[in-house]
């Protein structure tokens, strides 16, 4: 079924303008508002960025045979004139302070190639796009890229300003994270919705679908969750984002789970199955099932990680941020969302601690897993990736004064959640998540620069 049509729900920025250059005819996209940039030209009263068409391919990416853009599939940006394109980036709609269900992100940083990336026309992006390891994933081919093609622009240019970009120099990580990763799942999570959507009838009120997140701590969901949401939120849809996080038990409840398991290393802090409130995991997915109408509101909890010296606690519910109906989708995420218990002999040969996590696993399905009918898995080669980047992050931390654990520490923090890693992520990646269809789940394999690839 095809995904829901945006561009025909809200105003589309863009606005198709003709300039005399030389002999030729030029189109610009033009906007209120605009950055600056070096070699610029005047076309009328706004200030363009020119960008000659060129058929030269992308450095380190094939060039398999594909449609030529015609006017046709781009009505808003080709010319019969071939003479090139222009675009700009918009500032007219600050995102600066966007902060979606509580939680702020900062600018999007580059994590592999330093070298500039220049989008030097709409066919080289095109080509780049088509080029994405997620385009047949999510049931796209090269002509339905090309007919959407002001679509992933558009997209891109929100983006761009989101994280802080200039869209025109963009670094190769960047750019693959855009295009080959953020806009595609986006686009997927819209096909989702449109579907489960279409089973109900036009009278009856259509549940939020909620979309599952299962991917290792320090992938990059929690900003990849940011940027579906801003998206949902720009093509005039509402999100609800929750974490498993959000469901750690209080710091009092948490002390006595440690009390109750002594010496087992893996219950001693938050993280592990049995550190949930899952009744408050049942009472939250329930109520926000119900947000279908206008003016319907609730609150989301939140967890406060820096409360206790670190040790974490339960947000004050003054600070819990509000959602409000109608909702679309809810965007679930975590590190363990979707894991399955396993016979205990086979957990007991990973690490013997893991036993009781496992039991305690058993009853997970009926506090989250059954509330997701849709799934995204990111898959990591490695579970020792985690630890590269929590270690990444600490040294980040404090490169800009803040406080951050040691590398030993590090090292401790994260010994609490490779076991877990170990026993369930074969299990995840090749059977899917607990309950899951397997036409509704999105498996995306990264490499160790968080970048999706082509999977094995």
């Amino acid at each position: 079924m095809a995904g829901l049509n945006i561009l025909s729900q809200t105003p589309s920025p863009w606005q198709l303008s003709a300039s005399s250059t030389s002999s030729s005819l030029s189109y610009s996209l033009r906007f209120p508002h605009f950055y600056d940039f070096n070699n610029i030209y005047n076309c009328g009263d706004f200030k363009c960025w020119k960008i000659g068409s060129t058929n030269s391919p992308l450095s380190g990416n094939p060039r398999a045979k594909r449609p030529t853009l015609s006017s046709q599939m781009l009505p808003h940006l080709s010319n019969s004139s071939g003479s090139g394109y222009s675009w700009m980036q918009d500032k007219s709609a600050s995102c600066d302070n966007f902060s979606p269900n509580g939680r702020k992100q900062g600018p999007l940083n580059a994590v592999s190639s330093k070298e500039i990336a220049q989008v030097s026309s709409v066919d080289d992006l095109y080509e780049f796009i088509c080029s994405g390891p997620l385009i047949s994933k999510i049931g796209l081919t090269a002509e339905k890229v090309a007919e959407s093609i002001d679509k992933w622009i558009e997209y891109g240019l929100r983006l761009c300003r989101l994280f802080q970009l200039n869209q025109l120099a963009l670094n190769e990580a960047q750019k693959i994270r855009i295009y080959h990763y953020y806009i595609p799942v986006f686009l997927w999570c819209e096909q989702e919705i449109s579907q489960h959507s279409s089973k109900f009838k036009e009278e009856e009120e259509i549940p939020p679908l909620v979309i599952g997140f299962s991917a290792p701590q320090g992938c990059g969901k929690t900003t990849l969750v940011f940027a579906l949401e801003y998206l949902f939120k720009i093509t005039g849809r509402r999100a609800a984002t929750i974490s498993i996080d959000d469901f750690y038990l209080t710091a009092e409840e948490q002390a006595k789970l440690r009390d109750s398991n002594p010496g087992n290393l893996l219950l001693e802090f938050r993280g592990n199955a049995g550190s949930h409130d899952l009744p408050l995991s049942v009472e939250t997915l329930t109520a926000l099932s119900k947000l279908t109408k206008e003016g319907v509101k609730m609150k989301l909890p939140r967890y406060d990680k820096s409360a206790y010296s670190g040790r974490g606690d339960r947000a004050d519910p003054s600070e819990w941020p509000e959602v409000e109906g109608p909702l679309p989708v809810i965007l679930f995420e975590g590190w363990m969302l979707g894991f399955k218990p396993l016979p205990p002999e086979v957990v007991k040969a990973v690490d013997p601690q893991l036993e009781t996590v496992n039991k305690n696993l058993e009853t997970y399905y009926d506090a989250w897993h059954k509330f997701v009918k849709s799934w995204i898995v990111i898959k990591i080669q490695d579970p020792s990736y985690v630890y590269q980047w929590r270690l990444q992050a600490e040294i980040a931390m404090r490169a800009d004064g803040k406080a951050g654990m040691t590398d030993e520490e590090v090292k401790d923090f994260v010994s609490r959640y490779l076991p877990a890693y170990k026993a369930y992520l074969p299990t995840l990646y090749s059977e899917g998540p607990s309950g899951s269809d397997p036409e509704h789940v999105l498996l995306i394999d990264i490499d160790e620069g968080r970048n999706p690839i082509l999977g094995c």
